[in-house]
């Protein structure tokens, strides 16, 4: 058995900006906030829709302002997010090849549960993946491992065994939290200094870049 491959999905698999930035978007300007550019959404995003949210509403925002906020983001991404979200040229055929090679495929995400599910079945659906986490109700999110460790555990392969794939400094901490390898991408939302600084040591600049790297 070839090793497993966990993935996380937004700035890694898929190119969401866009479709984050819309609903942000829209979310703030019905309660009368400032909007952001998409450069500056790129820079809230990897910790979880609570976190996108808390990052793109003003400084020193109330509880309830916040959660009215994430409400309104949740309900206009839940519609309108296929509209806004795109694989990445090339990760198709690299998932393709990867699952004709052997590796188990899995997907570690901190978007929520329902949309990484949703989003994975519709821009993926020839590819077989063992497992599909999104953020949950009582599991801390990366770059917590206890997402990894239970994919790991659910295919049967030691931590060791196993890599962690993502654009981002939180998926580079959780794989070192988890006792795997990390291997950062560098098209998604932080840049190589970044991730180098966080303690990548494998890097991909593009699908068949990674693909000599996990291969």
């Amino acid at each position: 058995m070839k090793c497993g491959l966990i993935f996380d999905l937004d700035g890694t698999l898929v190119d969401s900006l866009d479709g984050i930035a819309a609903s942000l978007n829209h979310a703030l300007h019905a309660s009368n906030l400032p909007t952001h550019s998409h450069d500056a959404v790129r820079g809230f995003i990897g910790n979880g829709a609570r976190v996108l949210i808390e990052r793109g509403t003003p400084a020193g925002s109330a509880d309830s302002l916040i959660e009215v906020v994430e409400q309104a983001f949740k309900a206009h991404y839940d519609l309108h997010w296929p509209a806004g979200t795109i694989a990445y040229n090339g990760i198709e055929d690299l998932l393709e090849t990867l699952q004709r090679q052997g590796h188990e495929l899995a997907v570690l995400s901190n978007k929520p549960h329902p949309f990484t599910e949703a989003m994975v079945a519709r821009l993926f659906p020839t590819i077989r993946f063992a497992v599909v986490l999104g953020q949950r109700a009582g599991i801390p999110h990366k770059p917590d491992p206890t997402g990894a460790l239970e994919i790991a555990a659910t295919l049967g392969l030691a931590p060791a065994q196993c890599c962690v794939i993502g654009d981002s400094t939180m998926d580079i901490e959780t794989a070192l939290n988890a006792g795997m390898r990390p291997v950062a991408v560098t098209w998604g939302f932080h840049d190589r200094e970044r991730l180098i600084a966080a303690g990548a040591t494998s890097l991909a600049d593009d699908p068949a870049a990674l693909m000599s790297v996990i291969s």
